[in-house]
């Protein structure tokens, strides 16, 4: 046993003695009290001169009988892996001293059936969960189903991704599954070990039987875990650190530590962590929180816990445990805080996190600073393989049986296949029914016959790519086309039995290792460029919670792992896709799928395009001049249209030729085997871009990727056969881009194949192609200006919601910033220019009204309050611009709304609503984006929203005596002097001198100007020339104060293909095709304001208050703010007062 004391302002009065009941590796190593936060904190407690502390020491606890343990009036006691923690109890019955957590509820915290118990008792929001509770391993239990993609639980279900947590509070092995549709397998996170704080097995797909576990709902908090410290219920502190979910790397500083920021919490937060001291009996408490869709959830409460490398928190816990160990034992003592605290003279200084920037200021056309404060950027998925789809109608009973199996035995119902296990019984199926030889076509209807067979050989083909299925890039329809009556099995009447069905198979358009690759080098690429800081200022905004990221993506599988991938490379993480999908990315299926309410103006465009291309004579309607190409119905096709479509029909049969001599060889060899051997199996997780080319399938020369040669020729085949109809003589011009689409996919990764008169067809299809894509979106300008704003309404609505949260967020630090100096400056200088200051507290009373604090500001919530917030806490952190944020918001689609964006950009001031007003896009970048027919692979468009805080007035003047500058300076600022921020001044020989300060005294202003030219600080000869600078701040209302910056890129780079240099030769072996760069949208130097932006978005966007308003998930009843049950909760504290338990608490 040890007893400290420390010395100190107590006067005669006996010092409180506060005993330390802890392990010692909690406190101290050997006779040192460590510089952790307990021994941090004992120590501040121990300043103020009112104290005794007294160690306990492992050897008291383990060994002594409580009656020889020593005595004191307040106990802090917690258990911790070998704490015998009835014992301790025994001891608070024995001596009843003031306990600053409760030891009976401690029990609670090893279980984690009984915390969610106990959260939910007291009204606190949990996760979704349920039960799994086993007496034995591995025991039975008909409450408990397991499906591929969900477990069922008392009738309670629980879709992919769901977590699974042991009941134990002691284990920390957790695991969360992940769905087919997102490649599968599960994660499993652990207590860090080095720098790894989880594993990914993308082969494991069962969950675990050997125990009790819950089941909950898995909640994407956009990559961060909050960590929330309480001191009393009325003290709480929050850090947030990158979650173990998303990549399992854990991020550290230089010093070795994990990488925590302070972040504020909500009201709503401060409520529940009151609540959660309340409830568990635990003054000093940690718990954990997630942050869902605007919700928060407490998912974990640990008990004892204290920050860690916080000076700041340190001296507020002190301070907090002081007043309550005075409050419970000498409440006659006051409790006021000294004006200094005591330990201030010796405290260490605060270590660095490493992690902290020199600013970020951009120059800027407005002023000499800038600040970045939203970049929004809409961008195409990454190279994918061609889209497929295969139609037959099938009679067979094996088939229709399991159309009735899926579809619940509803005759006249469809069913869709997407699971691995429903695709397992079509391919079973479908291997039996594929006859094992082709027989020879002697009639029409053994032709038909020989067509099913082929088609039903594809299905096959295609239903045994991968090693795995995945219902994201395959699915089957199977809707009843015939029915008969048929008697009933039990004799009794009638049934419908459907006798054909069509089967429709949807396969490829899956992204390849080259999209994958492309996504994450363009992550890259925005980290590198779009953010000040050379690289790392993004990382270090999003690291210390700077950073408001969301990404969304379409409901497309390569539109999901191109939005993963992306970002992997923006947040440099690690290891593979699949977590980083379910953590970071959300889908949005409404606001970047489908083509919405324009596909009669498509079609109508299509069969315009249509009678252009075909027509022997061109028939255009110009509307527009030689300035203006891009305003004649069907700009950009080539004026020969007509003649090319017979010699793209040539070339493709040229090529499918080839391609089916090389599938009879192949299929050939599969015959000889057995119907039931498949070919060798191609991981599925290569589509996911986990891993790179498959060099092995290349050197043997077949086709990259999973593709076969059967469904090579199928491909081609059916474009060969959908292009032109020889037996009504009729061109489908709808496939040129499908024939465009399948030409550049081959000629890049299939190069090797060397199929002749592959690269002309390329350059045959890229001419029809260029003309036809853009125009398939509007023939003229008018039209797709119409298509677009239809397709891209929605997502033109979240823009200026963006858009205008950030300028509101902007806005309210400004204010913030300005109430500050206000405050600062009226203490240093009341007398000072009392007109200026009562002028400009007139006009800022409504800012002092509304945000006074920083919590006011940062608790806000935005309009799209479903978007998860985390604010840095500027008091606790060590960054030096703690007021910095910018808002990333990324949506990642397809070549429709790219396309739709783009012509709203370029053409909203057709409308009529917005006559006379100029374009968003320049001129010049009008005739760049006609020549540009094509928005590839990754093409995007980025707004970057910048703030101007300044701008500068500049007078220039030469002088040829001493005393002029005095006097001219004088001139300047006569009248003018309040509304100026600085000024500086040179001379010709570089002398540079900078005179600041808002509210400096004209006459002062002149003497010290008139001091450095006395001084001969100056070296003045005549006509020594002067600048002035006069820096006025921007006034929030200024429409200048915010601009948009517009930039764009054509996507993936193709000269490449259309050249045979060695650079060509190189981007074949990689398979990969680079991103072009950024282009701008508008004349450097000019660009619209935010307030333009949104009068010429606005008549083609939907209104936010159509936006459906965020709905509360499911098993969430809202927070409790009945006051009856805060007064009852409020009531429970002092822990002692209500409770059996209180002879352990006497004062």
């Amino acid at each position: 046993m040890e007893v400290v004391t420390e010395a100190g302002g107590g006067g005669g009065e006996e010092k409180i003695k506060v005993g330390v009941c802890v392990m010692e590796k909690k406190v101290k190593c050997g006779s040192e009290v460590l510089s952790a936060p307990m021994g941090q904190i004992l120590e501040r407690l121990q300043a103020f001169g009112e104290f005794e502390v007294i160690y306990f020491g492992d050897k008291v606890i383990l060994e002594d009988p409580i009656e020889s343990w020593p005595i004191c009036d307040c106990l802090i006691a917690f258990y911790s892996t070998g704490y015998p923690l009835e014992k301790a109890e025994a001891y608070a019955t024995l001596r009843k001293p003031f306990l600053v957590n409760e030891l009976v509820p401690q029990h609670l915290l090893h279980d984690r059936r009984k915390v969610y118990e106990r959260a939910e008792m007291f009204g606190i929001p949990v996760p979704r969960y349920a039960l799994v509770n086993r007496e034995f391993p591995y025991q039975e239990l008909d409450y408990f189903i397991e499906e591929e993609d969900f477990v069922e639980v008392h009738g309670s279900r629980f879709w992919k991704p769901f977590v699974e947590k042991p009941v134990d509070g002691d284990d920390h092995s957790i695991m969360i599954y992940y769905p087919s549709a997102a490649g599968g397998g599960m994660k499993e996170l652990f207590r860090k070990v080095g720098n790894r704080s989880s594993d990914f097995h993308p082969d494991v797909r069962r969950v675990r039987r050997e125990g009790s576990y819950i089941y909950e709902e898995f909640m994407p908090t956009g990559g961060t875990d909050v960590k929330v410290y309480t001191v009393g219920p009325e003290y709480a502190h929050a850090e947030a650190r990158k979650s173990p979910v998303v990549d399992g790397v854990v991020m550290r500083n230089p010093d070795g530590k994990e990488v925590r920021y302070p972040v504020l919490l909500t009201p709503n937060e401060k409520q529940m962590a009151r609540d959660v001291c309340i409830a568990f009996r635990q003054a000093v408490c940690g718990f954990d929180l997630l942050r869902c869709e605007g919700r928060s959830y407490v998912c974990d409460v640990n008990g004892w816990s204290f920050v860690k490398n916080s000076y700041k928190y340190y001296d507020d816990s002190a301070c907090v445990l002081r007043k309550m160990l005075l409050d419970a034992k000498a409440p006659h003592l006051s409790s006021a805080i000294p004006p200094t605290l005591p330990w201030k003279v010796n405290e260490p200084v605060q270590p660095s996190e490493g992690l902290t920037r020199q600013g970020s200021g951009i120059i800027g056309t407005f002023g000499q600073s800038e600040e970045l404060r939203c970049v929004i950027a809409i961008i195409r998925h990454g190279d994918r393989t061609p889209k497929q789809k295969v139609k037959l109608k099938v009679t067979e009973e094996k088939l229709l049986n399991l159309m009735l199996k899926y579809n619940g035995g509803r005759p006249r119902s469809e069913t869709k296949l997407k699971s691995a296990v429903q695709l397992q019984d079509l391919l079973d199926a479908t291997r039996i029914l594929v006859p094992r030889t082709r027989p020879g076509r002697e009639s029409d209807s053994e032709a038909e016959d020989f067509e099913h067979a082929e088609k039903l050989r594809q299905v096959k083909a295609v239903l045994e790519e991968g090693g795995h299925f995945s219902g994201i890039y395959r699915k089957v329809q199977l809707k009843p086309l015939k029915w008969v009556k048929v008697p009933k099995s039990n004799g009794e009447g009638e049934e419908e039995r459907p006798v054909e069905a069509l089967m429709v198979l949807k396969y490829g358009g899956v992204l390849t290792h080259a999209g994958r690759k492309q996504a994450e080098e363009l992550g890259r690429y925005f980290r590198n460029n779009m953010y000040p800081g050379e690289g790392t200022g993004l990382l270090r905004l999003h690291s210390t919670y700077r950073h408001d990221l969301k990404i969304y993506s379409s409901d497309e599988g390569r539109v999901q792992m191109s939005a993963a991938a992306f970002a992997k490379g923006l947040l440099d993480l690690e290891g593979q896709l699949t977590p980083i999908l379910v953590s970071l990315v959300s889908k949005d299926s409404s606001m970047l799928d489908g083509l919405d309410n324009a596909s009669s103006e498509m079609e109508e465009a299509k069969a315009r395009l249509n009678e252009i291309i075909t027509s022997a004579a061109k028939i255009v309607h110009s509307n527009g001049s030689s300035e203006c190409p891009w305003m004649t119905d069907g700009a950009g096709l080539p004026s020969n249209a007509s003649e090319l479509l017979p010699k793209l029909v040539t070339l493709i049969k040229k090529v499918t030729e080839q391609v089916r001599l090389l599938a009879k060889d192949e299929d050939e060899e599969l015959t000889e085997t057995s119907s039931y051997e498949v070919i060798p199996p191609y991981d599925q997780a290569k589509a996911l871009g986990k891993i790179n080319i498959d060099i092995d399938r290349i050197a043997a020369g077949l086709p990259c990727g999973s593709e076969g040669f059967l469904l090579m020729y199928a491909r081609w085949k059916k474009l060969e056969r959908d292009l032109y109809n020889e037996r009504k003589v009729r061109f489908d011009i709808t496939q040129i881009p499908d024939v465009y689409d399948s030409c550049k996919y081959d000629l890049l990764h299939n190069a090797h194949l060397n199929l002749e008169g592959l690269d002309e067809l390329f350059k045959v299809s890229q001419l029809l192609a260029d003309g036809v894509i853009p125009n398939e979106y509007g023939i003229n300008p008018k039209q797709r200006l119409k298509i677009g704003s239809k397709i891209a309404r929605r997502l033109l609505g979240k823009i200026l919601i963006d858009l205008r949260n950030t300028l509101e967020e902007a806005i309210s630090v400004a204010e913030l910033k300005c109430n500050e100096d206000l405050q600062s400056t009226s203490k240093k200088s009341e007398k000072e220019d009392m007109d200026y200051q009562l002028k400009l507290s007139i006009k800022n009373d409504d800012v002092r009204r509304t945000s006074t604090t920083s919590d006011i500001s940062m608790d806000q919530d935005d309009d799209d309050d479903k978007e998860t917030k985390y604010r840095l806490d500027p008091k606790y952190a060590n960054v030096k611009t703690p007021g910095r944020h910018v808002r990333t918001r990324l949506y990642f689609t397809s070549e429709s709304h790219i396309h739709s964006l783009m012509n709203v950009l370029r053409y909203c001031n057709l409308d009529e609503s917005l006559q006379g007003e100029d374009s968003l896009v320049c001129q010049n970048a009008l005739e760049r984006l006609y020549k540009t027919k094509e928005l590839d692979y990754m093409s995007y468009i980025v707004l970057r929203m910048f703030e101007n805080t300044e701008v500068t007035v500049t007078q220039y003047n030469c002088f040829q005596s001493k005393l002029e500058p005095v006097l001219f300076l004088a001139q300047c600022l006569t009248g003018s002097l309040h509304g100026f921020e600085s000024f500086r001044f040179s001379c010709f020989e570089g002398t540079d001198f900078l005179i600041a300060k808002s509210n400096i005294a004209y006459s002062l202003t002149c003497n010290l100007l008139s001091n450095a030219i006395g001084d001969n600080k100056l070296n003045l000869g005549r006509q020594s020339f002067f600048i002035f600078n006069l820096i006025f701040q921007v006034a929030l209302e200024d429409p200048k104060r915010f601009r948009i910056e517009m930039t764009f890129s054509r996507g993936a780079d193709l000269s490449p293909l259309e050249k045979n240099d060695s650079e060509a030769t190189s981007l074949h072996q990689e398979h990969t095709l680079p991103i072009m760069g950024p282009e701008r949208l508008q004349e450097v130097g000019s660009y619209p304001t935010l307030e333009k932006m949104e009068m010429m978005f606005r008549p083609f966007a939907m209104p936010a208050e159509d936006f459906p308003p965020p709905s509360a998930p499911a098993g969430f009843s809202g927070y409790f703010s009945k006051s009856a049950v805060l007064e009852r909760l409020v009531n429970l504290w002092p822990f002692h007062k209500n409770d059996k338990h209180a002879s352990a608490n006497g004062k």
